[in-house]
C-alpha cells in the first residue's frame, strides 16, 4: 500500500512538513547593497552576529552592510619570497663566501657537469 501512495511524486523533491504550531526563532532582516546598485535582504537570528559584508546574490561582487559600520581592514603580511628567508639565515658576507667557493669548485673542473654522476650509461 505504501507504495500506491507515493505513485506519481518525486521524493525528496516536495515537502509534506508544514509549519502549523512551530514556533521560529525570532528574526531580524538585515540589508546590503552592493557597488553595482543591488539591494537584498538577508534573515538572520536575533542572537547572530551581524557579518558587515556579504557576498551579493545578483553579481557575486561584495555587499556592505546598510546602515552599518564599515568592516576593518585586515592586516595583511607581505609575501615572503624565496630571497627573505634566505636573507633570515645568512648574512650577504657569507652567501658571498658561499658563491665564491662553487665558483672555484666549478672552474677547477672539479664538477664535470657534462656527464651526470648518476648516468650508468655507457657510450657507444
Amino acid at each position: 500500500m505504501s507504495e500506491r501512495a507515493l505513485r506519481g511524486t518525486r521524493l525528496g523533491a516536495t515537502s509534506y512538513e508544514t509549519d502549523r504550531g512551530i514556533d521560529l526563532a525570532p528574526r531580524q532582516t538585515v540589508e546590503y547593497a552592493c557597488q553595482n546598485g543591488h539591494r537584498f535582504e538577508v534573515p538572520f537570528s536575533v542572537e547572530a552576529e551581524i557579518p558587515p559584508v556579504w557576498e551579493c546574490r545578483f553579481c557575486g561582487q561584495e555587499a556592505a552592510l546598510l546602515d552599518g559600520d564599515e568592516p576593518e581592514e585586515k592586516k595583511v603580511k607581505p609575501t615572503r619570497t624565496h630571497w627573505d628567508m634566505l636573507m633570515e639565515r645568512r648574512t650577504r658576507e657569507e652567501l658571498e663566501e658561499v658563491l665564491a667557493e662553487r665558483l672555484a669548485v666549478l672552474r677547477s673542473g672539479g664538477m664535470n657537469l657534462a656527464v651526470h654522476p648518476r648516468d650508468t650509461r655507457k657510450s657507444a
